[in-house]
């Protein structure tokens, strides 16, 4: 079954159950996917729709940062539920050692040696992980690597 067709699958049950919260978080999920989808004018692939989300949950996580910076917990604790129920529909993340062995293989595999490489490594890694990764933690490792 495609994200997609879950979001709308749980949408149905969001409302059903008068559950407010899940129905905004999964409306706005639906909404930014067709955004895309009529951005590129295809159809979007898995990892496509997989980024989207990774998106919104990116804007969650620093909207969580500023708002408790401001000393606004209230609003914090609402981004962080947003955030908890936007996670079902993100692949598990990679742990540490698994990423930097998917780095180091394509690192030996393009024959990246200078920083000069680190844009074409941190593509590559992306797609090999096929979503699994968060790009800031990619690129960090990257970069650590070809001594950045």
């Amino acid at each position: 079954m495609s994200l997609e067709a879950r979001l709308t699958d749980d949408m149905k049950a969001a409302m059903k159950a008068g559950d407010k919260d899940t129905l905004g978080v999964v409306r706005r999920v639906i909404s930014s996917i067709k955004n895309a989808r009529i951005e590129k004018r295809e159809d979007l692939t898995e990892q496509e729709e997989i980024r989207v989300v990774r998106s919104i949950a990116k804007q969650h996580k620093e909207s969580i940062e500023q708002f408790r910076a401001a000393g606004r917990e209230d609003l914090a604790s609402k981004e962080e539920a947003e955030l908890e129920i936007l996670s079902v529909y993100l692949p598990a993340e990679m742990d540490q050692a698994q990423l930097e062995a998917v780095v180091d293989a394509v690192i030996a595999d393009t024959g990246a040696s200078s920083m000069k490489d680190m844009g074409g490594v941190i593509k590559e890694v992306i797609a090999r992980t096929g979503g699994q990764a968060e790009g800031g933690a990619v690129s960090a490792l990257v970069k650590g690597k070809l001594g950045g």
